[in-house]
């Protein structure tokens, strides 16, 4: 069985696939023209993709020989799942792995905007350290606020317990549906979206994205919330209108913001948030540690190594397919 690999992994994940006999493709290239991309999809079993190429009806019917995906990620909103699923392809992910490294960096968010922090490295970077000034963009503290999860998972729930255990902060909540763990461990109280809106000090986003979700969090949602209130963002940008955040943010409508994804992504040079000393931007890096990326490699190479065996990927997105 031939595995096309886009972008070159953790050896430990390539290792596997090599060991179960599977005949494996990397690029030397991490940066493939669409032309050079087209001709891998066309020779190969099984795709391990690395990044949010699209999936969608249109990739299935021009290359009907790719029986399998395994996504270098546990989010897979860049895959049309039922076209996959009516078309019996199996999509796998990688979830668990990355949480504790993605709510590191909601957490790292979430204190690097509460005191300016990216704002103030650059004016030492820039020689401008400053004489001291009472009042000068001055931060605030996170002890004992309300931090309200949108999407209390996996990555939500290790996010709220940092929080929980480092500032003594109160949990409120929206999901689809209650989590009774969260609940009994941390004191977290399910709320509608209204309320959790209107009523944390810092909203933090962990929910998979969907496209109906689009601009969710848009004017009229900041206009909603605390004037203090911190928004973060470490799912997917598609979740925040970014022109509007940018408005709630000098207007005072809201406090700050840190997010690890944009919208657009990659976010353009010229974006007037970046210039903001209340917001914190990083590159989409919630997965980017070690342990997470090899954790990562080992799940997309188990889910392969299943699909080749014939037997049901052990961490999928549609797992209907094997009821068809």
């Amino acid at each position: 069985m031939k595995v096309f690999i886009n972008k070159k992994i953790p050896e430990t994940g390539i290792t596997m696939l090599k060991e179960a006999g599977l005949e494996v493709t990397i690029p030397e290239n991490n940066d493939l023209s669409e032309k050079e991309l087209l001709q891998y999809f066309k020779n190969a079993d099984v795709i391990l993709n690395v990044g949010q190429n699209k999936y969608d009806k249109d990739f299935f019917e021009q290359f009907p020989n790719v029986k399998a995906i395994a996504l270098f990620s546990v989010g897979f909103d860049h895959v049309d799942i039922k076209e996959a699923t009516k078309r019996n392809i199996p999509i796998g992910n990688t979830p668990d792995v990355l949480s504790r490294a993605t709510s590191d960096v909601a957490f790292l968010l979430m204190q690097s905007v509460s005191r300016r922090a990216s704002f103030y490295f650059q004016k030492v970077k820039d020689g401008n350290w400053g004489n001291f000034d009472p009042l000068y963009e001055l931060g605030q503290e996170l002890y004992g606020k309300t931090l309200g999860v949108f999407g209390l998972g996996r990555i939500g729930f290790e996010m709220a317990e940092k929080c929980k255990n480092a500032f003594g902060m109160n949990i409120i909540y929206h999901n689809r549906n209650h989590n009774e763990e969260a609940e009994k461990q941390l004191d977290a109280k399910y709320v509608s979206f209204d309320e959790l809106i209107a009523q944390s000090d810092v909203l933090s986003v962990h929910v998979n994205f969907k496209p109906e979700q689009s601009d969710l969090f848009n004017a009229s949602v900041f206009e909603k919330m605390k004037k203090n209130a911190i928004f973060i963002n470490t799912a997917r940008g598609g979740f925040h209108n970014q022109k509007d955040l940018y408005e709630a943010l000098i207007s005072g409508q809201i406090w700050g913001a840190g997010l690890d994804v944009t919208n657009p992504e990659p976010i353009e040079d010229n974006d007037p948030i970046l210039e903001l000393s209340n917001v914190c931007v990083l590159p989409h890096i919630g997965s980017a540690t070690v342990e997470a990326r090899n954790g990562m490699a080992r799940l997309a190479a188990e889910n392969i190594i299943a699909f080749s065996k014939g037997e049901k990927m052990p961490h999928i997105a549609n797992p209907e397919v094997y009821e068809v």
